[in-house]
C-alpha cells in the first residue's frame, strides 16, 4: 500500500436501494426472511458500508493488492424502503501498517440509518487466493472423509 493513505481521507457515496436488497431477498430460501418487511437488509447495508470504504482505499493500493473486511461494528437504527437513496459517509481514522480503520455513517434522506466502525486489511491478492485455494482443497477432503465415516 502506498504511504498516501492517511487518516482524514474520506468519501461520500449515494446508493438507491432496489427491492433486490431487502430482507426477503437476502436469503430467498429462508422462510423466516420471507415473512419479514421489504426493507433494506442489514446484510446488504453492511456490504454498502464496505463498498464505500473500498472506494477510499483503492487509489492507494499497489498493483496486485486488494483489501478485505476484517471487522464491522455498525448499528442499524432505522428502516429504509426500496427507492430511497442511502448516502454513506466514510473517513479513515487510523492506518496501522496494512490495517485501515474507518468511521462510517449513512442516512436515507429521512433518518440516520447506521453509524459505526469498519476495519479492512490490505493484502496481496495472489497470496490470498492461494490460501483460499488451499483451504478449498482441505474442505473437499474433509467433506469426503466425513461422508464416508
Amino acid at each position: 500500500m502506498k504511504p498516501t493513505l492517511q487518516p482524514g481521507a474520506k468519501t461520500e457515496f449515494a446508493y438507491r436501494v432496489p427491492a433486490t436488497k431487502t430482507v426477503p431477498a437476502l436469503y430467498p430460501e429462508a422462510h423466516e426472511f420471507q415473512l419479514m418487511p421489504t426493507v433494506f437488509a442489514t446484510g446488504y447495508m453492511v456490504g454498502l458500508m464496505e463498498w464505500t470504504c473500498i472506494q477510499i482505499i483503492d487509489p492507494h493500493l499497489e498493483a496486485g493488492e486488494g483489501s478485505l473486511g476484517t471487522h464491522v461494528n455498525f448499528s442499524h437504527l432505522a428502516a429504509t424502503v426500496p427507492g430511497q437513496t442511502v448516502t454513506v459517509n466514510a473517513e479513515v481514522t487510523k492506518v496501522d501498517g496494512r490495517r485501515v480503520t474507518f468511521k462510517v455513517s449513512a442516512h436515507d434522506g429521512i433518518d440516520l440509518i447506521t453509524e459505526g466502525e469498519h476495519e479492512r486489511m490490505v493484502v496481496n491478492w495472489e497470496k490470498f487466493e492461494q490460501r483460499v485455494n488451499d483451504k478449498a482443497k482441505k474442505a473437499r477432503v474433509a467433506g469426503v472423509t466425513r461422508k464416508s465415516g
